[in-house]
């Protein structure tokens, strides 16, 4: 295992159409759009570069304003991943970069747990990607489908992830000796699958799920998965959780 850090760089793809809070990356966090404080913190990692992927000019603007690099991609993007595969290709990344995509809902990342998902990819050699998972301490959170949980195997490689409580506990008495795992959706891929899956079809367990990591499981790419001792702050998915964001960040 290398001590050095590894070479990476960050790419946060930001979409102005978002149903659930309506041009979220924009919205004002002290006096910052959030797309601005998500690129701040992830500049705080050991990240090369960072850069906005969006396919709004008005995202692009913001970013001009603060000097950060932005790159106008297709409007036509199915998923983030992809927007990420067309920055791979218009950067020419070499096959072996690492990539770490920062969702751009993440005001209060953690620069550490950017550094720790390039490094948990970077020490497992054989993987195309990396992600996070915390150990579940809310019971209910176990059959909660909003909540995704992940398998993995004795190497911290992901067997499956699913929104279902997995793994199922038959017996009750077994119940304390199994650990649940939330898995992060945050993630870091080799700039080779990236560029591969823009050609993989959607798999059928993840049009079931709606977790497009499915895809690579299912076409045999291999996942490690990272276990941190405690969650980040959550991200902004709703009009409550970016006045939280707003009010931790005033403090």
């Amino acid at each position: 295992m290398n001590n050095k850090p590894p070479e990476f760089l960050v790419v946060i793809p930001a979409r102005l159409g978002s149903t659930r809070l309506p041009r979220k990356p924009l919205a004002d966090i002290g006096g910052k759009p959030m797309v601005i404080r998500v690129a701040e913190r992830a500049r705080q990692s050991n990240a090369q570069s960072v850069v906005v992927a969006t396919d709004s000019p008005e995202i692009q603007a913001a970013c001009d304003e603060y000097r950060i690099e932005c790159l106008l991609t297709s409007p036509d993007h199915p998923t983030g991943t992809d927007r990420i595969a067309e920055v791979a290709q218009l950067l020419k990344l070499p096959a072996d970069t690492l990539v770490v995509n920062v969702q751009g809902d993440e005001p209060l990342i953690p620069p550490e747990l950017i550094n720790q998902v390039a490094q948990t990819l970077a020490d497992n050699t054989a993987c195309a990607i990396s992600t996070v998972a915390v150990p579940i301490t809310d019971a209910s959170e176990i059959t909660n489908p909003n909540v995704v949980k992940v398998v993995l195997n004795k190497a911290g490689e992901a067997l499956y992830f699913s929104r279902a409580s997995i793994p199922f506990v038959r017996d009750p008495e077994l119940a304390q000796d199994v650990t649940h795992l939330r898995h992060l959706g945050i993630y870091a891929y080799r700039a080779d699958f990236l560029e591969a899956y823009t050609r993989l079809n959607p798999a059928p367990p993840e049009q079931a799920e709606a977790l497009e990591q499915l895809r690579a499981l299912w076409n045999g790419y291999r996942i490690a998965v990272h276990t941190a001792s405690e969650a980040p702050p959550a991200g902004v998915d709703t009009a409550e959780d970016l006045e939280r964001v707003r009010q931790i960040l005033a403090r």
